[in-house]
């Protein structure tokens, strides 16, 4: 870096802890180049109601460039960086190269089938926008199938969920998933009763929410099994097909299964020259820093850093503070002052099961239920970027409360079905269907 010129910092992801490191750094005697492959933040820990039909895509993302907009030092770059060359301190991007004087790395992580890749076609993970719109899509239309299918056996298998993997999002897609199909679908269908749907929750573990104390795993699993779910521990997946899960030698049939069970670091990791953990996630310094090259931060869900003896973890909190910490450290270089070492302050976990469901972690104080709930609802409704985004949630969860409905029930993509066998319109009749039809009949409806 030569004299009298602006250093120049890349920052690589616009998630939490890219975006809160751009912001920290407005005041900073730099320029700045925040990368991402797509042009908004997306709030992560809501992503699971996008999948579940409570909130649409645009309601828990915010573009990029509007958040920045009086940020004067930063320009934002709609692109995918590939890799790293430190020795030359530049970016390889997939359509061309971008030096630094400082870097950022906060690219975060993708799902983890554990040397099984091939199950993600049949096994959707949550990560993005478009995993949750498929999700949503793979969900609705399994209702929309088994209406139409005749097969009875066919229809319990359309009917039947599996989610694999019981850490906080598998728990939110259970726990919303079973709450839709028995308070929220029942009226809408005439030849399925949805509150037959089965949820099931497997984890391979002894317990759900493992990185929760003991108690709060058993509030939690009471909880789901309240709502339906079937929640099974110790169950191992071995093996996952079209339409099947199997759990050693047991073969469960499911129209749908869903990934929850574990995530892999962004590959841009193996280009940094670091020690890398068993998850591909880059083993940084005491200050976020990448060993030999002071000048390269890696933070968020890409980074392993242990503090007091305990890994930090990948949660949005500590994303934001690394993001700040590796904003502040880049000042400190500037002023000529020595850097510091980063101290992970936790400040609690939660975790939502469904409609006034939930748990929360405070160390000494852990609880469950009506009041976890609320606090959830609070801290989730803060954390949101935009005013206009944080009304429109409100909104949203406060009408899904107390009118039991949740209205972004669309199916987008191409809503193709497979059916054993279609019935015809004048097919058998549920018990509810007929009674709705006698009302109806006696309303002076038609059905066309």
């Amino acid at each position: 870096m030569t004299e009298n010129r602006i250093p120049h910092v890349v920052i690589l992801g616009g998630g939490f802890g890219g975006l809160y490191a751009t912001r920290a750094l407005r005041r900073a005697p730099v320029r700045i180049t925040l990368v991402d492959r797509q042009n908004f933040h997306l709030f992560q820990p809501l992503l699971y109601q996008v999948a579940t039909a409570s909130l649409s895509p645009g309601d828990i993302a915010s573009p990029l460039r509007h958040i920045l907009r009086r940020q004067r030092n930063v320009e934002v770059w709609l692109g995918e960086a590939v890799s790293v060359d430190p020795e030359r301190r530049v970016v390889r991007l997939r359509d061309g190269e971008l030096g630094y004087d400082y870097l950022i790395v906060a690219t975060g992580a993708t799902h983890a089938y554990f040397g099984h890749d091939e199950w993600a076609r049949f096994a959707p993970g949550l990560k993005t926008v478009d995993d949750a719109v498929e999700i949503r899509r793979r969900f609705l239309l399994a209702f929309e199938a088994a209406e139409r299918e005749a097969d009875p056996e066919a229809r319990r298998r359309l009917l039947t969920f599996v989610i694999v993997g019981a850490g906080p999002t598998g728990v939110e897609l259970a726990g919303a998933m079973a709450e839709i199909a028995r308070r929220v679908m029942p009226r809408d269908f005439r030849f399925i009763d949805t509150k037959s749907a089965r949820v099931v929750l497997l984890e391979g573990g002894p317990r759900v929410l493992p990185s929760y104390p003991p108690d709060l795993s058993e509030s939690a699993r009471r909880q789901l099994e309240a709502l339906g779910v079937e929640v099974r521990t110790n169950a191992l997946v071995t093996r996952i097909e079209q339409d099947a899960v199997w759990v050693g030698d047991e073969r469960i049939e499911a129209g749908n299964v869903f990934w929850a069970a574990g995530v892999a670091a962004s590959s841009i990791a193996r280009s940094l020259g670091a020690p890398l953990d068993r998850a591909g996630r880059a083993m940084v310094e005491p200050d976020c820093s990448v060993p030999g090259h002071p000048e390269i931060f890696v933070i968020g869900d890409l980074a392993h850093l242990e503090v007091d003896g305990a890994p930090v973890p990948g949660v949005a909190p500590a994303a934001i503070q690394m993001g700040r910490f590796a904003a502040r450290q880049i000042r400190r270089d500037l002023e000529g002052e020595p850097r510091e070492r980063f101290r992970y302050r936790d400040k609690g976990s939660l975790a939502t099961i469904g409609r006034a469901a939930a748990v929360a972690d405070f160390g000494r104080i852990r609880f469950g239920g009506y009041f976890a709930w609320l606090i959830w609802v609070f801290v989730h409704v803060l954390m949101l970027i935009g005013f206009r985004n944080r009304l429109i949630v409100m909104i949203q969860w406060a009408w899904a409360y107390l009118m039991y409905q949740r209205g972004i029930r669309l199916i987008t993509g191409s809503p193709e079905m497979r059916l054993e066998r279609a019935r015809s319109s004048g097919g058998p009749r549920t018990g509810r269907e007929a009674e709705a039809a006698a009302v109806h009949a006696g309303e002076g409806g038609s059905t066309g």
